[in-house]
């Protein structure tokens, strides 16, 4: 087995377990604060849209991966709403749903790469303005965001071997949005760590 194909399985072994960490907080936890609905529901657009550009491109890791990844996000996007999250967040998921089916059906593989190389952008900016603006992250999976890290770092290093432009950008913007996604979760848990402790009687 050769490093490309090492580093496709690592990147699907990731992509595998990545959102685990948050599912089963829901399911644990039974309360979703700080939780974006809207982008684990275009992830899960998303992870359909790659799931065809693995077939397209004979890629297999991506196929496998982004298959089952949709799988994982759509079942976190409705144990979410189940426990608090709203329908009403959703602005972002059927207009990316629309655009990546719009893309194939007039553009074919072209189109749907330029658009899933922006995907990830696009899918987790939600949860960037959520984890801004709440001040409870508590729903919020760090696991998940930190495997979430790993794999673009993998994903982007296999693009680069590959030659694959549209990885490559997917890649590079899931690694900067996640940090940015696990910057805002220990900084409000930092701030929140030390008003409990100003507001703890002796």
């Amino acid at each position: 087995m050769d490093f490309v194909s090492i580093l496709g399985l690592t990147g699907m072994a990731l992509d595998l377990v990545r959102a685990a960490p948050q599912l089963a907080r829901l399911i644990r936890d039974k309360r979703s604060f700080g939780v974006s609905v809207d982008t684990s529901g275009t992830s899960c657009a998303v992870s359909l849209g790659w799931t065809t550009y693995g077939l397209v491109t004979d890629q297999i890791f991506v196929t496998l991966a982004s298959g089952i990844m949709a799988s994982f996000f759509l079942i976190t996007t409705l144990v979410a709403l189940r426990y608090g999250r709203s329908a009403r967040e959703f602005q972002i998921t059927p207009i990316w749903l629309e655009g990546l089916s719009a893309s194939v059906l007039f553009f074919g593989k072209t189109g749907l790469g330029l658009m899933l190389s922006i995907s990830a952008l696009i899918s987790n900016v939600p949860q960037i303005q959520v984890a801004y603006k709440e001040e409870n992250l508590s729903g919020l999976s760090l696991e998940t965001w930190l495997l979430t890290l790993a794999g673009g770092l993998i994903w982007g290093l296999y693009a680069i071997l590959r030659h694959d432009l549209t990885i490559i950008t997917s890649a590079f913007l899931q690694s900067v949005t996640s940090g940015i996604i696990i910057g805002l979760k220990l900084f409000k848990r930092s701030n929140n760590g030390i008003s409990n402790q100003e507001f703890t009687p002796d």
